[in-house]
């Protein structure tokens, strides 16, 4: 009984609590971040579902058990990835809370665009908490510490700012994969291939408004654009709302 409680526990840990843990085998060339490397080259690739453990053991030259001394399965290497990714994200030297909160914002748009299949991370993955998302959400509520907020108020900023990212992104990274399936290169390509649509629900006379727009617009090809007006105006309310 004794063994089945500590055997339980074990199950329990951390995946960085374990791999703090001395290596089991010295010799091994094989390493958590070599994992990790590999497995995002191969879902920057070709998505996550390309991604198994059988795969990796083939793209890292190893046996297929080896990879198992490091990470128990997939959802471990999956926190693996998000960890070594988000190590890519230049935490802002800015000291003014807004200039702080809106560089962050930009550069994990940034980070998302360039690995799209951070978009696509299960619940499990997409919420793991990993060292370096951790320096990521401790920078955020940094930038808003000293300013006479309570706790909940800065974390209830930092997760608006993060839906409002997350949220946008993961709408153009799905039109992305829209014009990439239906071999579009362009807006205009896109547009032409919705005209039948849209054409039929404009002449419905429902959507004055949008219509208004579709004929009036000058930046419906700029997302980066697009991405930072919108960023402007959650920062504005925030400002108004917490009187910051």
């Amino acid at each position: 009984m004794a063994a089945q409680k500590k055997d339980d526990g074990k199950a329990h840990t951390s995946l960085w609590e374990r791999l703090e843990r001395p290596a089991p085998a010295p010799r091994q060339t094989l390493t958590p971040n070599r994992i990790a490397s590999v497995a995002v080259e191969i879902a920057d690739a070709e998505g996550l579902d390309a991604i198994t453990m059988r795969r990796l053991a083939t793209e890292l030259g190893v046996a297929p058990m080896a990879a198992y001394r490091y990470v128990s399965g997939k959802d471990d290497v999956l926190q693996l990835m998000v960890d070594l990714v988000y190590a890519e994200l230049q935490l802002p030297d800015a000291t003014g809370w807004r200039e702080s909160v809106r560089a962050l914002a930009i550069r994990t748009r940034a980070l998302m665009l360039k690995h799209s299949w951070l978009a696509q991370l299960s619940p499990q993955a997409l919420l793991a908490l990993t060292p370096n998302r951790m320096a990521v959400a401790e920078r955020s509520l940094t930038a808003l510490d000293d300013l006479g907020l309570d706790a909940d108020t800065m974390m209830a900023v930092v997760r608006t700012v993060e839906a409002y990212v997350y949220g946008t992104t993961h709408a153009e990274i799905a039109l992305h994969q829209l014009m990439e399936g239906q071999g579009w290169s362009s807006g205009d390509e896109v547009r032409t291939g919705l005209a039948p649509q849209m054409i039929w629900l404009m002449d419905t006379g429902h959507y004055p408004t949008y219509r208004r727009y579709t004929f009036e617009a000058a930046r419906k090809d700029d997302p980066q654009w697009q991405f930072e007006i919108g960023l402007d105006c959650v920062l504005d309310g925030i400002a108004v709302r917490v009187g910051i």
